[in-house]
């Protein structure tokens, strides 16, 4: 398994190794010692979701010892995967990266816990998966406003290259806090 460093600190690009030839291809998408040494302690849970062009859902995370570290892939469709790096002592803290992911280029995104995740679909019927290592807890599930400016995550430009005018957007995640909210609120 190929590893690609992004620009925030333990946060990987996975390229899983494909072998193929007329038939198709065999691909061992997780292999837990490899996964272990970038920190990922093993599956607690596999979820997807189903999303339709346009679908912006995000930024979530959960909170203290429910975090989750997670290995995201598309098994149908496309995206762009935004993660925002949480963790204060990081030399990456409130920086953010995006990825294309789509079904053909066989490459997942290792999130590591400490950082909040979200994606926007590119087409419709997007099937996306989570390999999770904590299970869900839904009182210390959490989010940042995917638009917050103090973040800065290009958006404008994402939706004018893929053609979304506007992103179809949960209850929830249209009333999300700033960072600077969230950082507030933990340190009372």
């Amino acid at each position: 398994m190929n590893k690609i460093a992004t620009n925030l600190q333990d946060c990987f690009i996975l390229e899983p190794a494909r072998f193929g030839d007329e038939r198709g291809y065999y691909s061992p998408v997780y292999i837990a010692p490899e996964l272990a040494e970038l920190g990922f302690q093993g599956i607690a849970q596999i979820s997807r979701s189903k999303s339709s062009r346009g679908i912006l859902r995000g930024m979530h995370f959960q909170k203290g010892d429910y975090a989750q570290a997670k290995i995201v892939e598309v098994l149908q469709g496309a995206v762009i995967d935004v993660v925002i790096d949480l963790r204060p002592d990081s030399s990456s803290y409130r920086k953010f990266t995006s990825v294309y992911l789509d079904a053909e280029d066989n490459r997942q995104l290792y999130i590591p816990r400490g950082f909040a995740h979200g994606f926007l679909s590119l087409a419709d019927n997007t099937i996306f998966q989570y390999y999770v290592d904590n299970a869900y807890a839904p009182d210390q599930e959490d989010g940042i406003a995917w638009d917050d400016p103090e973040i800065g995550i290009n958006w404008q430009e994402i939706f004018s290259e893929y053609g979304i005018e506007e992103p179809m957007l949960s209850e929830k995640d249209q009333h999300r806090h700033t960072i600077t909210e969230y950082e507030q609120e933990q340190s009372k």
